[in-house]
């Protein structure tokens, strides 16, 4: 057996990840998706290119950043 790097875990979780549409997403296919890892991670990516790949973030992380969303700072 082989073990996978953290990198290579998050790609896998990535994979299968049950993806969600964001409700803060606009009709203008300006979407963005969400996903609660295995690992306790969330993941956000762009709806119209999904080859580009995942943000991933730790739970304080997501925290912050959903925080930052709704307060409209970011």
């Amino acid at each position: 057996m082989t073990e996978q790097t953290a990198a290579q875990v998050v790609q896998s979780e990535l994979e299968v990840a049950p993806w969600h549409k964001s409700t803060y997403s606009g009709t203008n296919n300006n979407c963005v998706e969400h996903a609660a890892l295995p690992s306790g991670r969330h993941a956000v990516r762009d709806t119209k290119d999904r080859t580009l790949g995942a943000h991933t973030f730790g739970r304080e992380q997501w925290r912050t950043f959903v925080t930052a969303v709704q307060d409209g700072s970011l």
